[in-house]
């Protein structure tokens, strides 16, 4: 644990030279696959040419090679023999995607990730007990390829992907059985975890925040208890992610009344595990140089151009926001993954997850991002007292005689006590956060004041079965240019 640990400050002071090493290494791999020959890799010496050479990817320009591998073909974008692939459903398009896991990308990304968050975690905290009891982790499931039968491989969700590859000690130590954690029907699943896991000894906890809070008042219910605590006494610490986890705060600390417990945030996701929150006394995320992927940035007030200029790690500045762009061990090159992250430090690198690039309101020139949103509405809840469960927001256009505004669907654990006090918190905070908002927020010029409804309990839970979106990637959108998901909201309000 220590020589990690001593692994990770080395690349903290020398990101540049690690992060040089694995795109060499990638190029070097992946030479002689279809791709690799197509950009004849064996020729590229440097970045510049790396850039100019393969073009900035989305998932539907690799697509074609995913597809023609889940179909049986070998050696295409990556070397090895990849039997796993990560179901990712997005938030926003209904098509699924499938993202190769190799190998290499389980030894030496996930799995080194989850080992070197608890090397951290011991590390900070050296009085921990986590190992006297069970870790819980909410995953999904998986299932065979049946675009190739005769391969032997598998699609799901990532957790389950990682699930089921897990090693043998790994398994001991973690509640329920792997069985029941990779069953496909999430009521059914949520049951049989909640009927097991209150009869163990549960020291941490692991998911998506969303699913823990139903598995915990699930646990409340079924055991009839005021607190988990009497359930589980010795637990001390929630490694979470996939979803900002601040305003969910308050509602994990009403669930969970122990002032020592500890909150971790993770960014991994179905293409790699990014960053681990590394200090104690900051929310920020050590970017992790080391794990087989190759990382550049798109500045994001380039993001619609026709010739965007991408950087890499040396040239980023702090506070800017960037689409983040991997090159991976599992074969995505140069991969645009529709995440956003500003930097919070350069030195080491450690960013913060600002939103989606396909996940803003522009309707009329605000350019609200989902940062913005979940700032602004964790403020307004720490002033009114209010504990949400979830929320959405899309704009309402322009009318006959009516400017603008952005309609929101949140939905409440605890109602503030005065909603129009809510409304105001929201916006005031908001026009603090944003220029652009404020801008047109001012007189009323391009957009009124939000409205806002309170949406009765398990409303969202219910739109996302009726889409069929059950699951741990599976993920409420927070914003939306489009009206779709709002206006579907609105008919079960």
């Amino acid at each position: 644990m220590k020589k990690r640990i001593h692994q990770i400050e080395l690349f903290m002071k020398y990101p540049h030279e690690v992060q040089s090493e694995i795109l060499k290494r990638l190029l070097k791999t992946a030479a002689n696959t279809e791709f690799g020959k197509k950009y004849d890799f064996k020729s590229i010496n440097d970045l510049d040419t790396y850039q100019n050479r393969v073009p900035v990817h989305q998932y539907e320009t690799l697509f074609p090679y995913i597809e023609r591998r889940m179909k049986g073909e070998q050696n295409l974008i990556w070397p090895t023999d990849v039997k796993w692939f990560a179901k990712s459903s997005g938030t926003t398009n209904a098509r699924s995607k499938f993202i190769p896991v190799s190998q290499e990308a389980l030894d030496d990304c996930h799995y080194k990730g989850g080992k070197d968050l608890i090397s951290i975690y011991v590390n900070n905290f050296p009085d921990s007990k986590m190992f006297s009891g069970k870790g819980l982790a909410i995953c999904g499931s998986h299932k065979i390829n049946e675009y190739d039968l005769r391969s032997n491989s598998y699609y799901g969700d990532v957790s389950a992907v990682i699930m089921q590859n897990l090693p043998l000690w790994a398994k001991f130590v973690r509640t329920p059985s792997q069985e029941v954690s990779l069953m496909e029907n999430w009521e059914e699943k949520i049951e049989k975890i909640a009927q097991i896991t209150s009869l163990e000894n549960v020291t941490n906890l692991s998911g998506v925040p969303t699913w823990t809070i139903l598995l915990i008042q699930r646990i409340k219910e079924l055991k009839k208890i005021d607190s988990i605590l009497e359930i589980w006494p010795n637990l001390e610490v929630f490694f979470h992610g996939a979803v900002a986890f601040h305003p969910y705060r308050n509602l994990f600390e009403q669930l969970i009344p122990k002032s020592d417990m500890r909150y971790v945030e993770t960014y991994n996701a179905s293409e790699g595990f990014f960053g681990i929150q590394d200090r104690t006394d900051s929310f920020d995320l050590l970017l992790m140089l080391d794990y087989g992927i190759y990382y550049e940035f798109l500045p994001y007030n380039q993001l619609h151009e026709e010739n965007p200029k991408v950087i890499g790690l040396s040239e980023v500045e702090i506070g800017e926001n960037y689409a983040m762009i991997i090159s991976t061990n599992s074969g995505l090159w140069r991969y645009n993954i529709g995440d956003t992250v500003r930097f919070t430090s350069i030195s080491p690198y450690r960013i913060r997850i600002s939103g989606r690039t396909k996940h803003f309101i522009n309707a009329f020139g605000e350019e609200l991002i989902v940062e913005n949103a979940e700032s602004a509405i964790t403020k307004a809840c720490e002033i009114t007292g209010a504990v949400i469960d979830n929320f959405t927001a899309a704009p309402i256009h322009f009318e006959s005689n009516k400017n603008g505004r952005h309609e929101w669907i949140i939905e409440f654990k605890n109602e503030p006590e005065s909603l129009d006090r809510f409304v105001i918190l929201l916006d005031e905070n908001l026009r603090e956060l944003n220029s652009d908002y404020d801008a047109k927020r001012f007189k009323d010029l391009a957009l009124q004041l939000p409205l806002v409804h309170s949406a009765k309990s398990g409303t969202f839970y219910k739109w996302m079965k009726n889409r069929g979106k059950l699951g741990a990637q599976n993920k409420v959108p927070r914003l939306s240019n489009s009206r779709e998901y709002v206006d579907e909201l609105l008919k079960l309000i």
